[in-house]
């Protein structure tokens, strides 16, 4: 799944591309991707409406169509989305087209089959996501004082990586964020809240409000060829100033040594042993 920026960045240029048509039909080419309800109860309910906007709760993307329905969105790591023309070839693995009245078409290309669209009532939304309900801190969503984020941090007990990925603590920060706020922090992945002074929980927050700045001015982080990419396909320039995560191997940025890459729960870390402490 994307992670927070370039969830926003996505939100941002559909809200501002086509946050206000009318749709004129829904194909599901993939009909898994229909969770809720099925594929034919969908596409028959949202024909003729009209959007009025493009909002985001957590990492839901939510598309609001008139008479107080919801068409949700849930993006994979591989999910990408991408304005067209009705006459521009089909990729491989899109999954959904939606057609304006106004000429072009938003289509969701989901090649692995992680993606999810469901058409839900307004009220109805926190039934059906109740993860909603105990979300965290939204860094873009509206500003965090460094002693809210202080105070949050403090009443948790675990490991650093750990706590920063936790949806229930932050909204949408993944392997690749958390890594880099910890390095600009020069904190370990493993230190564990009760061992951090004022200065270094500062650190963090600090850390944690420019990292999530920057990812957003230079377009979140494309690693892959199939990676991330932008409503118009263009991929993120951020990559450009990722300082650990999947740089082992390579000299630190801010030490005469490698940056390293170890296990960490289901996946890797990746951190300065020499500055991050």
């Amino acid at each position: 799944m994307p992670e927070l920026p370039e969830l926003e960045l996505l939100r941002r240029d559909l809200d501002r591309e086509v946050g206000e048509r009318k749709i004129r039909n829904i194909e599901v080419t993939a009909p898994s991707v229909a969770k809720h309800p099925n594929k034919k109860t969908m596409t028959a309910a949202v024909e003729g409406l009209k959007l009025s906007g493009v909002t985001r709760r957590g990492m839901l993307l939510i598309f609001q169509v008139e008479g107080d329905q919801l068409l949700v969105m849930s993006l994979g790591e591989h999910s990408r989305m991408t304005r067209n023309q009705p006459k521009d070839p089909v990729a491989t693995g899109t999954a959904l087209i939606v057609s304006f009245t106004q000429g072009g078409q938003l289509r969701l290309v989901d090649p692995k089959k992680e993606a999810a669209v469901e058409l839900v009532a307004a009220d109805e939304l926190e039934d059906l996501h109740p993860e909603l309900l105990t979300l965290g801190l939204d860094a873009i969503e509206e500003p965090i004082s460094w002693t809210t984020f202080g105070e949050r941090l403090m009443r948790r007990d675990g490991k650093l990586k750990s706590i920063l990925m936790d949806p229930t603590f932050l909204v949408g920060f993944g392997p690749i964020y958390s890594d880099e706020i910890l390095f600009h922090a020069g904190l370990r992945y493993d230190r564990n809240t009760s061992t951090l002074s004022a200065q270094e929980v500062r650190r963090l927050y600090r850390a944690l409000v420019e990292t999530i700045h920057e990812a957003v001015k230079y377009g979140g982080t494309t690693l892959e060829p199939d990676g991330w990419v932008g409503l118009s396909g263009k991929p993120g320039d951020y990559l450009q100033y990722i300082a650990v995560y999947k740089r082992d191997g390579e000299m630190s940025p801010r030490a005469r040594g490698p940056i390293v890459k170890v296990r960490f729960g289901g996946g890797y870390t990746y951190f300065c042993e020499q500055t991050q402490v």
